[in-house]
């Protein structure tokens, strides 16, 4: 269990991002963490990398409770984090989740010592624990170790076959010696990241395999728009298809100035469109083709989803399952009707060279017809309507 959101074992799935602000910009950090839960984060990763970033996490997290926002926010600790907590044990205070990297804890005599300050803290202050590997950043030793076995078999393994054995030793060994420090099993997460989507495919597997422990998937370094969500969808449907992850976050590196919340929004649609859990109401919208060589049901569909994203903030404190809902927004006669149809909410506007009118279905059943030019606007009073009488409001 993390802060109000449970991890692992039956729970659904969970999404999780991490910011890109100065941590000890206390301010600036506590707003993107706003807007990242705002976008359906449910749990928040920040960098504590310095004094100051340990300094400012208690103000993080009063100045979220002083927005009405309950964050969970996981520390995440490199090289120095045994000195930060013990220094700021109120930075541990406010922190739901402390993440540590075995690779990253200290070299070779102060490891094992570094390692077990860090989870004595977590122990102390009741807090689980991701204990993150990462291929950029293995402990040397380990990987030297087991070089070295593979070189004694029979048929010794390739590059890749022991990069991943020693990624899924290092995170399954980290895991035992922290249950011998006294960190009890279901506060352990694990992940190994990777940015290849094979290696990262096999190494989940093996993980799942050998241990029962809670998983976080992602790959490490997904990329930029097109190639980093495609990666991310690639590897991680194929993981959670079979069950694997109980946690999952997709690392797109943002558009200059654009939103970090877009990472957010990925998660939330390979999550909804492998069926395992619901965020917001589903558009569904045609490419178009020859027959629609009006720009219309484009914008349209633009407009419809952005709007129930905006609405979704508040639906959800008030409407119960209006994520469920489905809407569709098609551009021609010819799948527009059927479409519509099998939808909650559907319209079928004019193709090329068909009637200026747009049919409107509800439930299956033809409601209405808009025509004009304020197609957009009736159309968002019929799906504000139906959320109304669909989705009573919570404690009504």
């Amino acid at each position: 269990m993390v802060g109000k959101v449970g991890v692992g074992g039956t729970a659904p799935v969970v999404v999780q991002s991490m910011t890109n602000t100065d941590t000890a910009d206390d301010l600036a950090t506590a707003m993107q963490v706003a807007e990242l839960h705002r976008a359906g984060s449910e749990l928040v990763r920040i960098t504590v990398n310095t004094r100051e970033a340990a300094a400012a996490v208690p103000k993080i997290h009063e100045r979220l409770l002083a927005m009405n926002l309950d964050v969970p926010l996981i520390g995440d600790f490199h090289f120095n984090g045994h000195k930060l907590l013990a220094e700021h044990p109120a930075c541990a205070e406010a922190l739901a989740k402390l993440r540590i990297n075995p690779g990253n804890v200290g070299k070779g005599a102060k490891r094992d010592e570094q390692f077990a300050q860090l989870i004595e803290f977590a122990c102390k202050f009741q807090k689980p624990v991701r204990i993150g590997v990462n291929w950029g950043s293995l402990d040397q030793a380990l990987l030297a170790r087991v070089m070295d076995e593979n070189a004694k078999r029979k048929e010794p393994g390739d590059a890749i076959e022991i990069m991943r054995e020693a990624m899924v030793t290092s995170a399954l060994e980290s895991a035992a010696r922290a249950e011998e420090l006294g960190l009890s099993r279901d506060a352990i997460v694990l992940s190994c990241k990777v940015s290849g989507v094979q290696d990262l495919i096999a190494i989940y597997r093996e993980l799942s395999l050998r241990g029962d422990h809670a998983l976080h998937l992602g790959l490490t370094e997904a990329g930029m728009g097109s190639k980093g969500i495609v990666a991310s969808t690639a590897g991680l449907a194929v993981l959670l298809q079979e069950g694997i992850g109980d946690t999952i976050r997709i690392s797109l590196t943002p558009e200059p100035g654009g939103s970090r919340a877009r990472e957010v929004i990925v998660a939330q649609e390979i999550l909804q469109t492998l069926g395992l859990r619901a965020f917001t109401p589903m558009v569904v919208a045609c490419p178009g083709c020859g027959r629609t060589s009006s720009s219309t049901f484009q914008e349209l569909a633009r407009d419809i989803q952005d709007y129930v994203r905006e609405q979704m903030p508040e639906w959800k404190l008030s409407h119960a399952g209006v994520e469920d809902m489905t809407l569709a927004v098609m551009g021609c006669v010819v799948n527009g009707p059927g479409e519509s149809k099998h939808a909650n909410i559907g319209i079928s506007l004019p193709g090329t060279g068909e009637e200026p009118v747009a049919p409107v279905y509800v439930d299956g059943e033809r409601a209405t017809t808009l025509r004009g030019e304020n197609i957009a606007a009736e159309f968002r009073a019929i799906i504000d309507d139906y959320v109304a009488r669909k989705y009573p409001k919570k404690n009504a």
